[in-house]
This record gives C-alpha cells, sequence and structure tokens, in this order.
C-alpha cells in the first residue's frame, strides 16, 4: 500500500488502513475514481429488446401464470444486463411488458410510484383509474400517476400486451415506496370511448375553472394518439412550408405535457414521441440521466455507444447516462421515448452535449 503520492508506506500507516476497515471507513483518496469518475460512469448498459420475442414470452406467461391478487399483474420486467438481479431498465426506470388475456381481469391497487402504460398495438382493455374507465388503444399513452387507484379489464376474447413505465429504481433507492390493495375487481366496468378525464380536460388550450390549482401530475389520463399523430405531421408539413417547427431537420417531435402547469406530465418521468423522415439521421449525443424508447412504427437504426442495431416495430433499446446515441431511419421512423429527466433537472444535474455541434 501507497499513500497518496505514491510514497511507501510506514508501519503507523499501515495500522491506520486496517483501522479503516475495522470501523467501517473508506478513504476517499483510494475509491476518488470510482466516486467521482471524470465523466458518468454507468452500470447500466445499452441494450435491445426485441418485440417478437417479448411478445411471445409474455403470451407463453398468460397460458402459464394466472392474473390476480399476490402478483397482482402479469407484467414481465425487462433487465438490464448491467443491473443484474434487480429487474431494472435503467437506475431511475422500470419498463415491463404486460400482458392480459381475453375476458380478464387485474385487480385495483395503488402504489406511490408513478406509472404509465404505452400501446404499441391493440385495443380492448380499460385502465381504470380513481373509478374512471379509460379505454387503451394503439399508440395511446395512458397515465396513472402515484397513489391512484388503478385496475384493467380486458372486454374481449382477444388478448392485449403494452409496456408499462415506472419511477420504481428511484422510489427504492429514496425508500419511498408504499402500496395498497383496492377492489378485488375495477370499482367501475363500464368501457366509454371517452374518459371523464378526458372530457374534462382534453381539449387544446382550454382548462376548466374547476380545476384551477395547479397538480403534480397531469390530471388527463390519456394522450390519443389521432392527437399525437397530427402534431407531429404538422410540424413536417410547416418545415416543408420553411416554417420552424421541428427539432432538427426532418426530425419532428412532442412531449406530452400536465395541462395544469405545462411541465411534465409526472414529477418523475418525461414522455416524448420523435418522428423521422425516411432517411434521417439524428446527431450523436451524451445526455445525463437514462431514457427508454420503444419503436412505435417503422424500420431504422440505433448507434448506442460505438454498436449499431437494427430496430423494427415494437423493440425497445435503453440509453443509460452519458452513453452517446443516435438514430437513422430508412422508413418513416415513430418512436416513443420516456426518460428520468425532470429528476435531473430538478436536481441541476442535467447535462447535454452534442460533439457535432461544438
Amino acid at each position: 500500500m501507497q499513500q497518496m503520492d505514491g510514497t511507501a508506506d510506514t508501519p503507523e500507516l499501515e495500522q491506520l488502513y486496517r483501522d479503516f476497515a475495522a470501523n467501517d471507513m473508506a478513504p476517499l483518496w483510494t475509491q476518488r475514481d470510482d466516486l467521482m469518475p471524470m465523466t458518468p460512469s454507468p452500470q447500466a448498459i445499452p441494450h435491445v429488446w426485441r418485440w417478437k420475442t417479448l411478445y411471445d414470452i409474455a403470451q407463453r406467461s398468460g397460458d402459464l401464470v394466472p392474473v390476480g391478487r399476490g402478483g397482482e399483474r402479469r407484467a414481465v420486467g425487462l433487465t438490464n444486463p448491467g443491473l443484474p438481479g434487480t429487474g431494472y431498465a435503467t437506475p431511475t426506470l422500470w419498463c415491463a411488458i404486460q400482458y392480459l388475456g381475453g375476458h380478464e381481469t387485474a385487480p385495483e391497487h395503488r402504489h406511490s410510484q408513478n406509472a404509465f402504460r404505452f400501446v404499441v398495438e391493440g385495443e380492448g382493455v380499460w385502465t381504470v383509474v380513481n373509478g374512471d374507465p379509460v379505454a387503451m388503444r394503439r399508440g395511446d399513452l395512458l397515465l396513472t400517476p402515484g397513489w391512484n387507484f388503478h385496475g384493467h379489464h380486458n372486454d374481449t376474447a382477444n388478448p392485449m400486451a403494452w409496456i408499462d413505465g415506472l419511477d420504481i429504481p428511484f422510489s427504492s433507492q429514496m425508500d419511498v415506496g408504499f402500496f395498497e390493495f383496492g377492489s378485488e375487481r375495477v370499482t367501475d366496468e363500464a368501457s366509454p370511448a371517452v374518459s371523464r378525464a378526458e372530457r374534462l380536460w382534453a381539449h387544446p388550450g382550454l382548462r376548466p375553472l374547476s380545476g384551477l390549482e395547479d397538480k403534480v401530475s397531469s390530471p388527463l389520463s390519456a394522450y390519443r394518439w389521432e392527437y399525437t399523430d397530427a402534431a407531429l405531421r404538422e410540424q413536417l408539413a410547416l418545415e416543408d412550408e420553411g416554417f420552424p417547427a421541428t427539432v432538427e431537420q426532418g426530425h419532428a417531435a412532442i412531449r406530452y405535457s400536465n395541462p395544469t402547469t405545462g411541465g411534465d406530465v409526472m414529477s418523475t418521468i418525461r414522455c416524448e414521441f420523435h418522428r423521422l423522415r425516411a432517411g434521417v439521421s439524428t446527431p450523436a449525443r451524451h445526455e445525463v440521466g437514462s431514457s427508454v424508447w420503444q419503436v412505435f412504427e417503422g424500420e431504422g437504426t440505433v448507434v448506442l455507444g460505438d454498436v449499431e442495431t437494427r430496430l423494427e416495430t415494437g423493440d425497445l433499446f435503453v440509453v443509460p447516462s452519458w452513453v452517446p446515441w443516435s438514430l437513422h431511419s430508412d422508413t418513416q421512423f415513430d418512436l416513443f421515448r420516456f426518460s428520468d429527466a425532470p429528476i435531473m433537472e430538478r436536481l441541476n444535474f442535467a447535462r447535454t452535449f452534442v460533439p457535432s455541434a461544438n
């Protein structure tokens, strides 16, 4: 063992190190590179999950594992290979494929963790949030903010799968988790086309006077695909007409927002949707914080670090903190993204670096 300046140890110094160990202490100078690296050094690694494989496994789970009290949900978490034994996609984000068979009901419960659902295909399931049945359809983003009771019921004979995103890893690290069982089924088994939350809140630019107080999470339980699609389509149309509307040439994008604040839909999770014209490549960028992406439609590639991977509809990939990423589209390329950006920004850790812009 040596001192910080590289000189040889003395017997007194060797005894000091033994005393460190005996008293559960660790000197900074022996671990500075681990505790304070020059740039983020995440344990999570870039990884891609194939939708066809995920769906096949979820379908087999549906045949073999009943849904109900105890496990509560037939949801299979995507485990980052760099975080073995956790079931976590990133150190802050949990992502799972959830599968509900024909005419099945997932009982109600609530938890302090924030959650959402995004549907890449299918329909026929309603998620009931605090007694309000919300239809789930292709391309929809459905919210279940923390401590809202929620359950799901499938009104059809056909199974349906979607992805769940939650802040479970962050909540676990911070020791803020609570959980409570609710109704054995769901409190309202109706199947309306439009939820009560949408009837009140889903009117662009209009806010009910009955709800003027700001809310930490969005009171709008569903963000419908037809509006997302229209917003992206108009951004590209405006670009064609010579007006500034896209984030980059050929790259349209939207952020789902809380109508009471204009901020993120939930306090710990940011949700976005991106559309690239065919043949577009985005510049590589590094970002503090982590994100999970799902291909909604189209084909293209993602470069994560120095590895390029082909993607098709439904595939998911994870971008750990500060790992450079870029996209290339072979066709029109639509992607849903969620991240821990609200946490990073609120704690003033957020940072982005685009090498080609420097």
